[in-house]
């Protein structure tokens, strides 16, 4: 093998082509029109346009990826995940072409890819399954019978699917209906196929998954588990390894149980058996996803493996060099996946430019797996990661405490991101706790995320942190005196405190409490400031607004200012802009595609009722109407029109 092309893109295909460097095997890269920029297309030794944007004339595109190989006479190729990499028909004409796939054998993607033929393969082989429906449903009517015969709740699911995409929980015969034309939908847009399944959605379930890595020699190992439950819309956010749910034996029985069902398919490579476990810790398999997962990388963090070089061994037709006693559990490991959308707004997606982006330095405890660089574009047409970040530690708690640090330290600007969610979800006593299920975010954040909820210490500590820095900045212009009175605006909290300037430290009292001492590394115009308050270290982000600060810390994110009593008292007689009225409108809250529009000029909308409906990044997002009895005065989009954020969309009279 000289010669892989990676037939993907962003941080998997920059992972590829490290691994390949270090093996000594040249890199292809194949790249859309939107990637043309990409970090992948600059590292790889060769890179060939695929064509537009979309995916099913890029990156799907199997006859012009196949061009592409003839061309750079290209003798292997790896997938990476989502895409083609499960695709059975790309990997047989591979073969067909004598090119060495990547990933399993075109047979065991045959069987695996499809969620309805491993149900049964599963069952065959002794595997334990979900209960549902064993076969395709042929409609909606039909979907609503095997529903009230399951009872609710269930999940439907696209057959092709994978990923989170084509997937929703229906709990009453209106969602099921719903969920019945979206998943088919995104069924056919991801994977070119809009059957549907339907099985019982299992309460409180935590969604668990057994690591398998199979030789041509007939050996499969599994590697240990990841808890994925952590996770919106199904799709996940943080994963970790092990799972503080899952027990020796317990453990012990789902490696069992997917070395069983990997053996049954003959299946070699890299491979992921996924399963549902109850609360009562029986578990049900869910899914095979024959490729590599997003999150191998906390696998890899905690047995030493790099699983992107042994699936190039592996297709070389090496053998495993070690056996199932050598594979151990080495301290923990955690992963959050850095995403382009906001929680603030019902995690819409945020495309642009990455105007600022510094991720925080890689040690042997902290791993960024990211595809992006600061200038670079994150593009409507594919999926929302932007990094993973993983850290690792002896425990739990170490591993906890790495990624407090590197999230905190990680700075993106110029589009919006998920950060200070991850932040809030790591520091939250239940998951500190590891008390979490699926529904995890739903039950905490039940009304919308909002921030991690504000303290009486963190408020104090967003205060002391603005007076050091305003002092640090002012100091630049003016000479400030060695005692200073100030009062702190933290949101609408008002807070009075004193800062004292002694060699080496500052001292900080709020009214005539004893003072703190605050070190800190601040120099003026950074984006990251670092203080030591009373012995405990904090790292805040910050933004510079007309006045005061945008900051943020711990999964909060708040507007500070700093003044003298004097420009407070002043800043009272300050006019305030009022907001432009948008009640007539409903603006778009995302970049993305007019898919539908529902509602027509002269109808009366209410409540809830669903206005147009938009594709972002390849997920169907349902844009409803908040006010009653709304007439429609003028309808501003059609489908097929490309909306920005703040576009309108419906005028009402």
């Amino acid at each position: 093998m000289k010669k892989i092309l990676i037939a993907n893109r962003g941080e998997i295909a920059s992972r590829i082509i490290r691994t390949a460097r270090r093996m000594d095997i040249r890199t292809v890269a194949v790249y859309s029109e939107a990637d043309k920029e990409n970090l992948f297309v600059r590292q790889a030794d060769e890179s060939y346009l695929l064509g537009p944007a979309p995916s099913t004339q890029s990156y799907l595109n199997v006859e012009r990826i196949l061009e592409v190989i003839d061309r750079s006479q290209a003798d292997a190729v790896h997938p990476g995940y989502g895409f083609l990499s499960e695709n059975a028909e790309f990997c047989r004409g591979l073969e067909e072409r004598g090119v060495t796939f990547i990933g399993p054998a075109y047979g065991s993607i045959q069987s695996l890819g499809d969620k309805i033929q491993s149900k049964r393969i599963a069952i065959q082989a002794g595997v334990r399954t979900i209960p549902g429906f064993d076969g395709v449903i042929e409609s909606a009517d039909h979907a609503l019978t095997v529903a009230k015969e399951l009872g609710y709740p269930v999940m439907v699911k696209a057959a092709a699917g994978g990923g989170g995409k084509g997937m929703r929980i229906a709990s009453n015969e209106v969602e099921l209906l719903e969920a019945w034309t979206t998943c088919r939908n995104e069924g056919r847009s991801f994977f070119s196929d809009d059957r549907l399944l339907i099985e019982k959605f299992i309460d409180k379930p935590h969604h668990v998954e057994i690591q398998v890595l199979g030789d041509k020699h007939g050996t499969v190992l599994w590697l240990n588990d990841r808890d994925c439950s952590i996770q919106r819309r199904n799709q996940k956010v943080i994963e970790e390894a092990p799972s503080t749910f899952v027990d020796p034996n317990m453990r012990r029985a789902m490696g069992a149980q997917a070395v069983i069902l990997a053996q049954a398919v003959g299946y070699y490579s890299a491979g992921t058996v996924e399963f549902v476990v109850g609360e009562d810790k029986n578990f049900y398999f869910l899914e095979m996803n024959s490729r590599l997962q997003v999150e191998h990388a906390v696998t890899e963090m905690i047995t030493g493996l790099d699983l992107v070089e042994q699936m190039i061994r592996v297709a070389r037709g090496e053998p495993l060099g070690f056996s199932q006693k050598d594979v151990k559990i080495k301290g923990c490991a955690i992963e959050c996946r850095v995403y382009a959308e906001n929680p603030y707004r019902n995690f819409m997606p945020s495309t642009g430019r990455l105007v600022y982006y510094r991720p925080p330095q890689e040690n042997s405890k902290v791993r960024v797996d990211s595809g992006v660089f600061e200038g670079g574009e994150v593009s409507m047409h594919y999926d929302p990661m932007i990094a993973k970040l993983i850290t690792w530690g002896h425990n739990r708690e170490d591993a906890l405490f790495q990624m407090e640090f590197a999230l905190d330290e990680f700075l993106i600007s110029g589009l919006d991101h998920n950060i200070d969610l991850l932040n809030s979800i790591i520091r939250h006593p239940r998951f500190i706790a590891g008390d979490y299920t699926t529904a995890f975010i739903q039950e905490v954040f039940p009304e919308g995320f909002t921030g991690a909820r504000p303290s009486e210490e963190g408020t104090r500590a967003f205060a002391v942190a603005v007076a050091v820095i305003q002092s640090v900045e002012s100091s630049l212009y003016r000479q400030i005196p060695a005692l200073q009175d100030l009062v702190v605006m933290v949101e609408h909290e008002e807070l009075h405190l004193t800062i004292e300037h002694k060699e080496g430290c500052d001292m900080v009292a709020f009214k005539s409490e004893d003072p703190v001492v605050v070190t800190h590394e601040y120099q003026a115009g950074s984006r990251l400031a670092s203080l030591v308050i009373h012995h405990q270290p904090c790292t805040f982000r910050i933004r510079r607004l007309a006045e005061g600060f945008l900051m943020s810390h711990g999964g909060r994110t708040v507007t500070a200012i700093a003044r003298s009593p004097r420009h407070h008292a002043l800043s009272r007689h300050m006019l305030r802009k009022k907001p432009p009225d948008t009640s007539r409108l409903i603006l778009s809250p995302m970049p993305g595609a007019v898919l539908k529009v529902l509602v027509g000029i002269g109808q009366t909308v209410n409540a809830g009722q669903t206005v147009c409906i938009l594709e972002a990044m390849k997920m169907e997002n349902t844009i409803r109407c908040e006010q009653d009895g709304k007439r429609v005065k003028a309808i501003l989009v059609q489908a097929g029109d490309t909306v920005e954020v703040g576009q309108v969309i419906v005028e009402f009279e």
